[in-house]
Parts: structure tokens; sequence; C-alpha cells
């Protein structure tokens, strides 16, 4: 049984929705394409979050909630400017992850975070797609800064944070939380 909500509604709303996504800025790295989320990105989407992958998100989500974390990843564009990419590969089009700028209840900053697929783990794509992104937030959107934060257990994506220059800036406040916070420096917003 295909589920309503994953098919796109035909006719003139199939074409606004393709007409809104067009106003998402395309992102092209050397070897990825980054672009506004479709519907049929969610089987990728909660293969990430609905298992054991998801721990580092308040996961294992369900469908439900993977549904609407994936909806407000793809709106957020219209609230703020900014929101979720889905990241494909230029070879052969298949979806490696998703690359947000996102603000969420808590966040005390616009939040870059990053999730990608078992199968495009280890090869750089994620480093690639989240340089992209924060290069984009800082010259295109001029934001001082960013925050990643990361389960203190999600030692794959802390080392990205690091690779990518970002400094850890966890609060002591935050002793227990499970949460470490990353910090990215616009250094070229203050000149």
């Amino acid at each position: 049984m295909i589920e309503r909500h994953l098919t796109p509604t035909p006719g003139p709303a199939m074409h606004l929705a393709a007409q809104m996504s067009g106003h998402i800025p395309e992102l092209e790295t050397e070897r990825l394409n980054l672009r506004a989320p479709r519907l049929d990105d969610y089987s990728g989407f909660a293969e990430i979050v609905c298992t054991e992958r998801g721990i580092y998100v308040d996961g294992p989500m369900s469908q439900e909630d993977a549904w609407y974390d994936f909806c407000s990843m793809a709106s957020c564009w219209m609230l703020h400017g900014h929101g979720g990419w889905s990241v494909e590969s230029k070879s052969d089009g298949t979806l490696k992850g998703f690359v947000i700028l996102g603000l969420e209840p808590g966040d005390h900053d616009v939040e870059l975070g990053f999730l990608f697929l078992a199968h495009a783990e280890g090869k750089g794509f994620a480093y690639e797609a989240a340089k992209a992104v924060r290069a984009w937030a800082f010259e295109t959107l001029k934001l001082p800064q960013l925050h990643s934060y990361i389960d203190e257990r999600n030692v794959r994506s802390i080392a990205l944070a690091k690779r990518l220059g970002a400094v850890d800036k966890t609060p002591l406040d935050w002793a227990g939380s499970g949460a470490r916070l990353f910090l990215h420096t616009n250094t070229e917003a203050n000149t």
C-alpha cells in the first residue's frame, strides 16, 4: 500500500510544489549536487532516523515523527530563508544524505547539521557537502556563526565538525546532557 502523504498531489499542486522547490538554492561541489528535498528522499531520511543510526538524533524515531522532522527540514526555507538540502552524487544521482541549516526549539543559533546514509560514510561526502553549505551560509546569508549540536557518542560527526574547523564550545552547565556544541565562525563577518 502506498501511503498518500508520500505521493505528489497531482495537477496544479504538483506544479506549485515544483515551483516552490525551484527557489531553494542548488549547490554544487566536485562530486555532489545539493538540492531541495523531494518526497522520494523521505525513505533515505527514514533509513537514518528510524533505525539504530538515529540514536544520535533522539531516535530511533517512529515513521510519523520522522515524517514531521523531514517536513520541518523542508519547510524551514519558508520560515527562515534556510533549511535542508538533499545531497546526491553527480555521477549516478544516488542520495547520500542531508545537510541542514536549521533552527529548532532550544537552539541558540542557526545549526549546521548533517545526516548521511551508511553507504556514504567514510568517503568525504559529508565533509564536502557541509563545507559547501557553511560557505553558502557565511557568504550569502552573512551569518556570523553556526552551531553544530552533536551527541557526545557520535564520534564520526564530532570528527567531521573538527575537520571543518569548528571549535568545541560546550558550556559547562551542559555536563551530563549528552550533547556537545561546536562553533563555526565566519572570519569574514566583521571585516
